[in-house]
């Protein structure tokens, strides 16, 4: 086996959650209950709002809204919706809310008054005047970023909160839902060390186990969202014959954070036959540090791409992913960059023998860090508490009979489709018991 298919097959079992097939088993459902607050002792106030472009007035997806001055964030979601949980002793903070291609907005927590404001981020156009690193040769800036990642990224031990949610849709109905808190314990970006999960809590929504002769589930996880972290886990596209891998151009430049930005494209040789990625990474023209990137994997290969993702089916069905995409976002604080929010997506297609029609499963995953501090006493995992990479979150899940605990924890706020697919699937339940 090559050096790049070794590298390859390594880093694909660190980063791809394993789609299982199984067919129907009963399970319970548990009742969904969205963040009520139920303890009289509320130590946070709530701020609910919408992030608008303000030409076109459509929802702004995955914007960063965070409290200055703080590690406290949390993103929007597909429906440019937010809620964002502040202790009531920073009520007299601001947040600032950046999102690529926008200029950032400084809005006052008091501005809210316990209002849903709309928020709208207008577009920052801007053309480079220069590039300081060779136009002609854009392998020399994915080199010079690298060779920077020491003096770019966090060089301390942290331990980092953050939300997980993974859902499932058939078609355009969704079957499934996942969240839970997780604790990171992150190594400096040069460090060797892994970085660790601990699952703090886990619930779901609800399963069709009982209203499908299918199931489909993730293994992997709040492991394979973390595993994105490019910058710490170079060997998934960082790896030290780059070049020889990736063909890499120069786009229009553009802002995050009204910082300029490099958009560097980037696609597999032609001569390397293993799936590998295409897409763009965005480089902050000051420090050469990389602020986002978002690649898809090559599908072509059908054959090796279906060995990466299915770990278990039924023999009557055969099955093929289409699509793998990824987006990685990295938050600056006290000039220096860090993890703050992955997501996966993945489009699944099912063929049953002697069945006219396929069955089409989309499948999404995203960890946003809510929070972190410095770990200056080293605390650590202990081996038997950490998260294993092979872990299904949804046999983790103990429902959602405990809102008091969501309570004070930013999270990510549900899509209304999601909520209205619960409400169905729970009345359905009940015409079936």
């Amino acid at each position: 086996m090559s050096k790049n298919n070794t590298l390859f097959n390594k880093a694909f079992k660190n980063l791809f959650f394993s789609v299982l097939l199984i067919t129907g088993c009963s399970i319970n459902i548990h009742a969904l209950t969205y963040f009520q607050d139920t303890n009289s002792n509320i130590n946070y106030n709530k701020y609910q709002g919408y992030i608008l472009d303000s030409e076109t007035n459509k929802p702004l997806i995955s914007v960063t809204i965070s409290v200055k001055e703080t590690n406290i964030s949390t993103i929007t979601n597909d429906e440019g919706e937010f809620l964002l949980k502040v202790p009531k002793g920073m009520a007299g903070s601001k947040i600032i809310i950046s999102h690529l291609g926008y200029r950032d907005k400084i809005v006052p927590l008091s501005k809210f008054n316990e209002e849903i404001l709309k928020i709208k981020l207008e577009l920052s156009v801007t053309e480079l005047s220069e590039v300081t690193i060779d136009s002609k040769d854009p392998e020399a800036l994915i080199q010079a970023v690298i060779k920077k990642k020491g003096s770019n990224y966090l060089n301390n031990n942290t331990i980092m909160t953050a939300f997980y949610r993974e859902t499932i849709k058939k078609r355009r109905t969704y079957v499934s839902l996942s969240e839970a808190v997780v604790d990171i314990y992150k190594n400096p970006y040069e460090s060797p060390k892994t970085d660790v999960i601990k699952l703090f809590k886990a619930r779901k929504s609800a399963d069709y186990k009982k209203l499908d002769t299918l199931t489909l589930k993730l293994q992997g996880g709040p492991s394979s969202a973390l595993w994105l972290d490019v910058m710490k886990n170079p060997e998934l596209l960082f790896t030290e014959n780059i070049s020889n891998n990736y063909q890499f151009s120069f786009d229009k430049s553009t802002k995050i954070n009204d910082k300029d930005i490099y958009v560097l494209n980037f696609k597999q040789r032609s001569h390397i036959k293993e799936p590998l990625y295409f897409g763009k990474l965005y480089i902050d023209s000051e420090t050469l540090a990389m602020t986002k990137a978002i690649f898809s994997l090559n599908m072509e290969n059908k054959e090796e791409v279906n060995k990466m993702f299915v770990r278990k089916k039924p023999k009557n069905a055969k099955v093929q992913p289409t699509l793998a995409s990824y987006t990685i976002d990295y938050r600056q604080k006290d000039g220096r960059w860090y993890y703050g929010y992955g997501k996966i997506d993945l489009i699944v297609k099912i063929n049953w023998k002697k069945r006219l029609f396929n069955s089409i499963y989309k499948l999404n995953v995203e960890m946003a860090i809510t929070d972190w501090k410095k770990n200056t006493n080293n605390e650590n995992i202990r081996p038997k508490d950490r998260l294993k990479a092979s872990v299904v979150i949804s046999d983790e899940a103990s429902g959602f009979s405990d809102p008091k605990f969501w309570g004070e924890y930013n999270v990510i706020e549900p899509e209304k489709p999601i909520e209205s697919a619960i409400k169905k699937i729970q009345k359905k339940l009940q015409k079936l018991n």
